[in-house]
């Protein structure tokens, strides 16, 4: 166990004795915040953007290219960040290629960042290309990519969770892409997160959260309208899953299960109060895409969460074989993945779906062999 979780979890035993809320509040709650978030964090990024595009082809490397839809600001000072941490009154666009390592001069699941951008593209995770897209160019770059035969005409889109700036966001979704080998055209949705290990930041991303739901929401039908486009996958994680949720919502409320292309929904180690996604299932009803939750007992992010939000759990840290959740999940035809037992020293139980990418695979291939789409069997005991 690193030095730092083993002071986490003491710290955290503090927290739940007792012991003065002023002290609690003043001295504890920040340090457990920092502790734990850190774990979790986007740990060896550099301060710059890595956003640069590197023009060196190397033999054996990977590219992924990604496309973007953003409710941040566009980045005036640093051209290797794109996009800032600021809420932007309209929506805009990208396209991102991403070159990876070649397998045997990496770890799979992780991203590989360089010492200072623009890296080396033998041993780094470095940029092809980096471009602002306006509405009509992102809808025909999508169109084209999707009528590729490996995109199958399926689109993954991505919404990350806190601490994540435009390009942590992009290399992450480029590591999912490349080592789930998901035969999808990626989109990413990124939202205006600050990228920063501080408590005033994370209720600062929180709200910016609120503020993309409805450009989130505008991305799926956007994309659900694209002839080419036949099936939506998406996958939210941590304080990404709040959005997705509410954006969800408010789809079903409108959609009819037989013309909505959203069909699967991966929520990972989501950042979400279980009463609040219990009412979130019940508004949206019976027409909804199929979902799958990931979670983590040994999530102490998510521990540092349910103390600051009041000691209600978080969906991303409960017990699925435990009552009430095991009937509630079952009930709502909810597949769960408890990745509790992929612990491996010095792991990140916030980011385990991601970094132990294979494992959790071979959990969804064994648990969806039959395949992904709801039965008519199941459609029905849903209503």
């Amino acid at each position: 166990m690193p030095p730092s979780e083993g002071l986490l979890r003491r710290l955290i035993g503090i927290l739940h004795r007792g012991g003065g809320v002023a002290f609690r509040s003043r001295t504890l709650i920040p340090i457990l915040f920092v502790l734990a978030w850190g774990l979790a964090g986007c740990g060896g990024r550099p301060p710059e953007g890595m956003l640069v595009p590197v023009t060196e082809d190397v033999e054996g490397t990977s590219r992924v290219a990604i496309l973007a839809a953003t409710t941040r600001q566009k980045s005036t000072k640093d051209p290797g960040e794109m996009f800032t941490g600021d809420r932007a009154e309209e929506v805009s666009y990208a396209a991102v290629t991403v070159s990876i390592p070649p397998d045997n001069a990496r770890k799979i699941g992780e991203v590989q960042w360089a010492g200072s951008p623009p890296g080396d593209p033998r041993r780094d995770f470095v940029t092809v290309s980096a471009s602002y897209l306006d509405k009509p160019a992102f809808v025909r770059a999508l169109s084209t990519a999707a009528a590729k035969p490996t995109a199958h005409e399926k689109v993954l889109v991505f919404v990350h969770g806190f601490n994540n700036r435009f390009d942590d966001a992009v290399y992450r979704f480029a590591q999912i892409a490349h080592d789930s080998k998901s035969p999808a055209v990626p989109v990413l949705f990124t939202w205006p997160s600050r990228g920063e290990l501080r408590l005033r930041a994370y209720t600062y991303d929180r709200e910016s959260a609120n503020y993309s739901r409805d450009a989130l929401e505008d991305l799926l039908d956007l994309l659900s309208r694209n002839p080419n486009v036949a099936e939506i996958n998406v996958v939210a994680h941590s304080m990404g899953n709040w959005l997705t949720l509410e954006a969800l919502r408010t789809r079903a409320i409108r959609t009819s299960r037989g013309t909505d292309k959203v069909k699967n929904v991966l929520l990972v180690a989501p950042d979400v109060d279980v009463d609040v996604f219990r009412t979130e299932l019940r508004r949206m009803g019976p027409v909804r895409p199929r979902l799958a939750v990931f979670v983590s007992q040994d999530d102490q992010a998510l521990n540092i969460s349910e103390s600051l939000w009041g000691g209600v759990p978080r969906l991303g840290a409960v017990n699925p074989a435990e009552e009430p959740y095991h009937s509630e999940f079952a009930q709502a035809n909810i597949e769960v993945f408890d990745l509790t037992s992929l612990k491996s020293a010095g792991d990140d139980a916030h980011d385990r779906a991601f970094t132990d990418v294979t494992s959790v695979m071979d959990l969804i291939k064994q648990r969806f062999r039959d395949g992904q789409q709801l039965t008519e069997r199941e459609a029905r005991a849903s209503d």
